[in-house]
């Protein structure tokens, strides 16, 4: 796909993503849904409210009436979607920085869309091919002020609330002053839990951390864990579909360990689970201790999601999928990440030990990532390029199916560009980090210097 990235498209507001824009998409996604409602829902940034205006606008002109949800974390808006039945345009840029913003299209079964329903409105909007009415049959728009909470009361009627609240738990919250701002805190304290909070005003400026839920913007909740005694630590990105966590000491846990520990929990023999491409070896040895089945996919949410619904279609039952950046799935509540639902199920393994001893048997591995950004289109292909010649040189195992990853035995690394900023993105995975940083470092640097060239 041209337009959609792994996760919607994204990109710098007034500059690749501006109300025109939005608008085309909108208008695209309109006449492709052939829906008599659509909803529009947002994250907290700044520039939200104008490109869910022109959502809004384009929706009404291909003869939607169109329900504004206003600020509202991804999954609540697809739990909006799913109870209505209506289809959702959620403007969001999710973790990236506070400039972006974007566009993330959910069908009226609360999913995001597959691949080929998305390569259907990436045509009509390259083609400008769009099914626009007349003035007389244009929609209506309606704000509906009931979501927020209907999604917290739909997440609580998901979660052992007895097994939370007997647990008696002191939960230290960093919602990054996005849309779980006004949803996380309430539901945590419905459960039982104390609740201590850091970055939680909803600010689309993002004063306090950067959206983007990693070890490097989350001092803050480190310090507040410790500072209040808290049993655990949790973090949001903007749109608060994934969920980060840090344990009872204010030690940040890798989200590779976290999905381990989840998955563990959920797994029986002949189930399978669903990751991509740069899935830890803490995922593969759970699947092998559990006799489940592991399946790789392209990195990025609509990739994931569209190989469950493959399993699922062919009879596979899959408990839990996801990646190690807290996106997690539990396809049996919703095919759908929810980093408040997330974090409820990782209070539960918090009943009867505590969070590092949660994660204690995952914690074998070193991770490093680093991000090589790119200014033209041909400092990116200069870079695929050097990629490829590094890969067919390596000793080592390579899997292309996105980017290049080469398993060493010991070890492994990865090289792919993102789905969603103008950067390559380099991964590795070894039990010393020093052979993690190594192997991170060398494969950097080939591609550094063919883009410097």
């Amino acid at each position: 796909m041209k337009v959609f990235g792994s996760s919607g498209v994204r990109g710098v507001v007034n500059e690749e993503i501006t109300p025109a824009f939005v608008g085309r998409v909108a208008l695209a996604a309109g006449s492709t849904f052939e829906s008599g409602t659509v909803a529009v829902a947002r994250d907290t940034r700044r520039t939200g409210e104008m490109l869910a205006d022109a959502a809004a606008a384009a929706l009404a002109a291909t003869g939607a009436d169109v329900h504004r949800l206003g600020v509202l974390a991804t999954p609540g808006a697809q739990a909006y979607a799913e109870r209505e039945g209506v289809p959702v345009v959620m403007v969001t840029a999710s973790h990236n920085p506070p400039e972006y913003n974007g566009v993330k299209l959910v069908g009226a079964d609360g999913v995001e869309l597959s691949r080929d329903t998305l390569e259907r409105v990436e045509d009509r909007l390259l083609a400008e091919r769009f099914d626009e009415v007349p003035w007389d049959a244009t929609g209506e728009s309606r704000r509906v002020e009931s979501a927020r909470r209907e999604y917290v009361e739909g997440l609580l009627a998901a979660i052992d609330r007895d097994r939370i609240a007997d647990a008696d738990l002191t939960v230290a919250l960093d919602p990054g002053h996005g849309a779980g701002a006004l949803t996380s805190p309430a539901f945590f304290r419905e459960l039982g839990c104390r609740v201590v909070t850091v970055n939680a005003q909803p600010d689309g400026r993002f004063p306090g951390r950067d959206p983007e839920p990693v070890a490097a913007n989350l001092g803050d909740l480190g310090d507040l864990v410790r500072a209040a005694d808290a049993d655990v630590g949790v973090a949001h990105d903007g749109d608060a579909d994934r969920a980060i966590f840090y344990d009872e000491t204010g030690t940040y846990i890798e989200g590779d360990a976290t999905l381990a520990a989840l998955s563990e929990a959920a797994l029986d023999a002949g189930d399978t689970t669903v990751s991509a491409v740069n899935v830890s070896q803490r995922l593969v040895d759970v699947a092998e201790r559990t006799g489940a089945t592991l399946e790789l996919t392209p990195i990025g949410s609509t990739n994931i999601i569209t190989r469950i619904r493959e399993l699922a279609a062919e009879g596979h039952h899959v408990p839990v999928a996801g990646e190690g950046n807290g996106g997690v799935l539990f396809p049996d509540y919703r095919l759908a990440r929810d980093g408040a639902y997330t974090a409820a199920r990782f209070l539960e393994l918090l009943a009867d030990r505590t969070a590092s001893e949660a994660v204690a048997d995952y914690d074998g591995y070193a991770n490093v990532r680093e991000n090589l950004g790119y200014d033209t289109d041909g400092e990116r292909e200069a870079m695929l390029a050097a990629a490829e010649r590094y890969a067919g040189s390596a000793d080592a195992t390579p899997t292309t199916i996105d980017g290049y990853r080469l398993d060493y035995g010991d070890a492994w690394v990865l090289a792919r560009p993102s789905g969603t900023e103008p950067v390559v993105r380099v991964y590795a995975e070894a039990a010393e980090r020093d052979r993690a940083t190594e192997l991170a470092s060398e494969f950097r640097d080939a591609l550094a210097d063919a883009r410097d060239r």
